[in-house]
C-alpha cells in the first residue's frame, strides 16, 4: 500500500471499504465486523439535554456509540442536571454499557439576559445597545448583559456576536454586530444581519477581544463542589482556557474536593488566546476540546482547518487525548448531514482526533440518536483508511531514542499487534497509563484495557481504585476498559493473571472481537518486568 501522503486514501483500502459496506444489510457497529464495543473506534461525547434526557433516549445514544455524557452547565440547574444523569445510570444498567460524565463549566461566557423569555427580533442595519444593567427588560433595541466591562474591552469597528447556545453561524437565530460607538458603561451597535432571538439565554462572543471574566467562575466552583463532587465527575471541560495557571488553579481546586483529585481536566480552546497558549495548556491539561464554534468566530474561517492538523498533531504526539466539536449542526433540524459535514467527520478522524463531541445536535437537536449513529458510521469509514503505517513511523520517530521503558513496551506491543496480525492487544493496567499510551500508536485494532483495581485505605474505611481510571479510557481513540475482580493485582502470579486474562478474552469474544484461532497480544507486568506476550487461541 504507497500512501504519499496521510489523506492519500489507497485505492485498494477504499474499493473494498465501499464493497464491503454495499454488500452489507444496513450497517454492523463494530470497529471490526461484528464487534458490538461501540460503531468505531472514535469516542462520541453527547451532551444530554431537553431532547436527550429521558431513560429510553438515552439508552438509544448508549447503544448507538455515545460513551462520555456531557452536562452543560450553561444550561439549567443543577437538580435538572441531576434528574438527567439518573435517567443516565438507569440507561448505563439497561443497556450494560459504561459511559463517563464530563461537566462543561461556563466559563468566561458573556450572556446576554432575556428574563421575558420573548423571542426579539433584530434588523439589520438597525441599532442595538448592550447594557450591563440586568434589571432592563430585553429588547429589539436594548439587550442586557451579565458583564459590566464589555465597555472597556471593545472599541469602534469590533465585532460581537450574539446567538443561541452553540451557534451555527448560518442559522436565524445568531447575530453579527458591529460596535458603533461606546457610551458610558453602554455599547452601542450596528446589526449586520436580520435575526430572532429566542429562548432565556444567548452567548455574546466578542471576536478577538479579551475579556477580564475567571475562567473558573464562583458558580463554577459551586456547582464542582456540589454536583461534581456528589456524582464523581470523570471529566471537567473548562471552558475559555485560555492560559496554562487556569488549569493549574483548576487542578489545585478539585485537589481539596475528595475524589475529584482524579478527574481529568480538558482544556477547552475557545479563543485566540487560548490558541497563542495552546503549548503550555497541552502540557498541565489532561486532554484538549477545541471549541471550533467559538474559533471560527475569534478566527479568520480559512485558518481554521490549519489550527485543526496542528492542534491535533500536538495532542497525538503528547499521548493526550483530542476532542473536536460542532461537526454536523445540520443534523440539529435535519436526519442527514451535509456533505460537507460528512467530509468534516472524515477528516476529524484522519487528522488524528479521540472523540468527537457532539452540542446542539444532541442538546436540543430532533434526532439525537440518528446523529450519533451516523457520525459513528463515518467514523468508522475514515479509520478503515486511515494511514497508521506512517502515523506510528512518525510517532516513534518524535518520541525519539532512548524512549522509556513504558514507550517501548507500548510501541513494541503495537508493532507485534499488526505484523501477527492481532484481533485484539489487552493490556493489564492499573492506572491506566499503560493502555493509553498503546493507544496513543493508534492500533488497528481494539485495545481492551484490564482496569485491575488497587486497594486503599484513609485509616477508616477501604476502597477500591479503578472505576475513574476505567470510564475515563472511554474518551481515547481505540481503548475499551474492563474492570477486573480486585483479587487479582495487576502484577502478581502467573495463576492469577491466567485467570484474569481468560476472563478478558471471554469479554472479548462475547463482545465479537475475539473468535478462535485469533492471534491476541497480551501486555502485562510479571513482577518487576513488562511482557508482551502473542497467544494464538484454539477453538
Amino acid at each position: 500500500m504507497v500512501v504519499v501522503d496521510r489523506h492519500q486514501v489507497s485505492k485498494n483500502a477504499f474499493d473494498s471499504s465501499v464493497t464491503r459496506r454495499a454488500n452489507q444489510d444496513g450497517f454492523n457497529p463494530g470497529a471490526i465486523e461484528g464487534c458490538n464495543f461501540f460503531p468505531a473506534m472514535t469516542k462520541i461525547v453527547g451532551t444530554l439535554g431537553p431532547k436527550s434526557r429521558s431513560i429510553e433516549v438515552i439508552s438509544g445514544c448508549l447503544k448507538a456509540g455515545m460513551s462520555v455524557a456531557r452536562f452543560d452547565f450553561s444550561w439549567h440547574d443543577p437538580a435538572y442536571h441531576q434528574e438527567t444523569l439518573e435517567n443516565l445510570k438507569a440507561a448505563v444498567k439497561l443497556t450494560k454499557k459504561l459511559c463517563a460524565v464530563m461537566l462543561d463549566t461556563v466559563g468566561a461566557e458573556m450572556q446576554v439576559v432575556n428574563k421575558s423569555e420573548k423571542a426579539i427580533s433584530l434588523e439589520a442595519d438597525a441599532i442595538v445597545v448592550l447594557t450591563p444593567d440586568e434589571g432592563q427588560e430585553a429588547s429589539s433595541e436594548l439587550l442586557p448583559i451579565n458583564f459590566d466591562g464589555l465597555s472597556k474591552a471593545v472599541k469602534k469597528g469590533d465585532t460581537i456576536f450574539i446567538g443561541q447556545y452553540l451557534f451555527t453561524g448560518s442559522e436565524t437565530t445568531s447575530v453579527w454586530l458591529e460596535v458603533s460607538e461606546v457610551k458610558g458603561d453602554d455599547v452601542v451597535c450596528v446589526i449586520k444581519n436580520s435575526a430572532t432571538l429566542a429562548g432565556s439565554l444567548f452567548t455574546l462572543h466578542g471576536s478577538q477581544i479579551r475579556i477580564g471574566l475567571p475562567t473558573l467562575t464562583d458558580k463554577d466552583k459551586e456547582v464542582i463542589s456540589t454536583w461534581g463532587v456528589q456524582n464523581k465527575i470523570d471529566f471537567l471541560s473548562l471552558s475559555y482556557t485560555r492560559h496554562a495557571e487556569d488549569v493549574r488553579q483548576a487542578r489545585e481546586f478539585l485537589s481539596k474536593l475528595g475524589d475529584l483529585y482524579q478527574t481529568q481536566i480538558f482544556a477547552k480552546i475557545e479563543n485566540i488566546e487560548g490558541l497563542n497558549h495552546f503549548d503550555e495548556i497541552l502540557q498541565e491539561a489532561d486532554g484538549i476540546i477545541l471549541s471550533r464554534g467559538n474559533l471560527g468566530i475569534d478566527l479568520p474561517p480559512e485558518k481554521v482547518f490549519l489550527f485543526q492538523k496542528a492542534a491535533l498533531y500536538k495532542c497525538n504526539m503528547a499521548g493526550k487525548p483530542a476532542v473536536v466539536t460542532r461537526v454536523v449542526d445540520s443534523m440539529t433540524d435535519n436526519l442527514r448531514p451535509t456533505r460537507a459535514e460528512a467530509t468534516d467527520v472524515a477528516n476529524a478522524v484522519l487528522d488524528g482526533s479521540d472523540a468527537i463531541l457532539l452540542g446542539a445536535e444532541t442538546l436540543r437537536g430532533l434526532y439525537p440518536v440518528e446523529t450519533i449513529s451516523t457520525v459513528g458510521k463515518i467514523c468508522a469509514e475514515a479509520e478503515k483508511v486511515f494511514n497508521q503505517d506512517m502515523y506510528f513511523k512518525k510517532t516513534v520517530k518524535y518520541v525519539g531514542e532512548p524512549m522509556t521503558h513504558l514507550e517501548s513496551i507500548a510501541s513494541s506491543a503495537v508493532r507485534a499487534a499488526i505484523k501477527v496480525k492481532a484481533s485484539v492487544i489487552i493490556c493489564f493496567t492499573s492506572s491506566g497509563r499503560a493502555a493509553r499510551l498503546i493507544a496513543k500508536y493508534r492500533p488497528t485494532m481494539p485495545v481492551l484495557s484490564v482496569v485491575i483495581p488497587r486497594l486503599k485505605t484513609n485509616q477508616l474505611k477501604w476502597s477500591f481504585s479503578g472505576a475513574f481510571e476505567a470510564r475515563q479510557s472511554l474518551i481515547v481513540r481505540g481503548l475499551f476498559p474492563m474492570l477486573a475482580d480486585p483479587r487479582h493485582p495487576a502484577e502478581s502470579t502467573s495463576a492469577s493473571n491466567e485467570s484474569v486474562l481468560k476472563v478478558a478474552l471471554d469479554h472479548g469474544k462475547a463482545a465479537g472481537v475475539i473468535k478462535s484461532h485469533d492471534r491476541v497480544v497480551v501486555c502485562q507486568k510479571v513482577g518487576d518486568a513488562s511482557v508482551v506476550k502473542i497467544i494464538e487461541l484454539e477453538d
